[in-house]
Parts: C-alpha cells; structure tokens; sequence
C-alpha cells in the first residue's frame, strides 16, 4: 500500500494500537507547535517500525504538552527489507546525504566500513540513527533499517555469512555494464559494498576478488564519486535483483 505524503508522518518509540496514546518529546513538540503549527484536532500519521502506520490525533492537555491519540490503522507492518548497505563514511554532510538515499533505496542495514583509505569517520551513531529516521519519515518508509557500529573491512570479511552474496563496486574493473553480472547472481539474501573515495586499495580489492561469496561489478565509463556510487549501485541491484522487478 502507497504511504500517504498529503498528511505529515512521525516516527515515534513508543508502542502503536488503537487507542494508544503518547507524550512527544520537546523536540517533537518544537516541530509540531512551532514549526508544522499543528492544531488541537489534527491528523498524523504515525509509525515505530514494529506496529505498522496509524493516524492519531493531535490534543494539547497544556500549553506546552503535547498528547498524540491513535485513531485506525492506516498501514500494515511490512517485512524489514533484506538488502544490506555497506559503505566507507565520508565527510560529515555527504555522509549524511549517503545514509538517507540508503534508506530512500531500500536497504534494510545499514553498516559502516573502515578501509584503507577512508577518509571519513563515525563521530556519532545518534546522527546516523536520526537520519535514517528522517528519510523514513519523509519517504513513506515504515520498517527503519538497523544501524551497525562500525566494522573494519578485514573483520567483516573474516565473519561474513557465506550465503549472503557481497555486491562490491569496482572503479578497476574494465568493464563497463553492471546489469549482465547482476542477472547471473542466484541468491536472495544481498549486500552492497561501497568503498570510499580513494578507492579500494590493491590488497582490499585482491582480496575481495578472491572470495567466493564476492561479485564485483562496474558503474560505467565515469569515475563516479562515492555518494553518486552508492545511489547507482543501488538502483542498478533493485532493477536487476531487488524489489523493483
């Protein structure tokens, strides 16, 4: 079912159901008094990630409280999606801009990759989780991807799931076409690999060559920068082998 983008959504902590209701928080009631200007008796949509899409009602006890009211189910809970989004953090505002088109794209975890030449950090998982609810809620989105402390390249390889096919973006590949690679891959259970601007050094990418569960694959005659990689790889494997067929 098509989320609704006419009514305003908000992610919420709290359990969902008929008749549940709910404080927001200060900064909620910042943005819905102050800057959305929501009255006493406005809809809402609300979701948590578990309970599905409701529309509540906006009721003000005092002044300064505000006390949501779910009224009817709008949407159902959805299974999380199984694509799994790894990547090296960039500079802070791409990095931010990375995160969100994840979401937007369809990944269901998202994971932190330290290479060898990242040149971007995670200074606060609270950022990531924030816009990774802040896509959602813009986007229609109701099961949240997971967020994953960050992991060294070398770990994740030693500890990966053999039956979980790693994607990885390859600027040394001579080819040019993604699609013919993607539409030989069997498996359902996915997972993105992006690396950072810099590239994947030699040894990273021998090894990654190297691994059975690996398939590298090429974005084209361009040198695209790591943030336009991410959003083309993932539009390429929703086409090809995701949930866009």
């Amino acid at each position: 079912m098509r989320a609704n983008f006419r009514m305003q959504r908000l992610f919420i902590e709290a359990p969902l159901g008929a008749g549940a209701r709910h404080e927001v928080s200060s900064e909620q009631f910042n943005y819905l008094a102050n800057v959305l200007r929501m009255e006493e008796g406005s809809a809402i949509l609300l979701f948590n990630g578990r309970n599905g899409e409701w529309k509540a009602r906006i009721t003000y006890p005092t002044r300064k409280k505000i006390v949501l009211e779910a009224i009817e189910e709008t949407r159902p809970q959805p299974p999380v999606s199984d694509l799994h989004y790894l990547f090296a953090p960039l500079k802070v505002g791409r990095l931010d801009y990375l995160v969100q088109k994840a979401v937007e794209m369809g990944a269901g975890f998202i994971q932190p990759v330290m290479t060898q030449h990242v040149q971007g950090k995670i200074t606060s998982m609270d950022r990531l989780q924030a816009n990774v609810v802040e896509a959602a809620e813009q986007c229609g989105i109701l099961s949240v991807p997971e967020v994953a402390p960050p992991k060294k390249l070398g770990d994740l390889l030693d500890s990966w799931p053999h039956d979980r096919r790693i994607i990885f973006c390859d600027e040394g590949d001579e080819g040019q076409n993604p699609l013919p690679i993607l539409s030989a891959i069997t498996e359902t259970k996915l997972a993105l690999l992006v690396g950072p601007e810099g590239g994947f050094s030699d040894e990273e990418r021998e090894r990654l060559r190297s691994l059975s569960f690996v398939t590298a694959i090429p974005l084209g005659p361009r040198i695209l920068r790591a943030d336009t990689a991410a959003v083309a790889a993932l539009a390429v494997i929703q086409a090809a082998v995701g949930d866009w067929r």
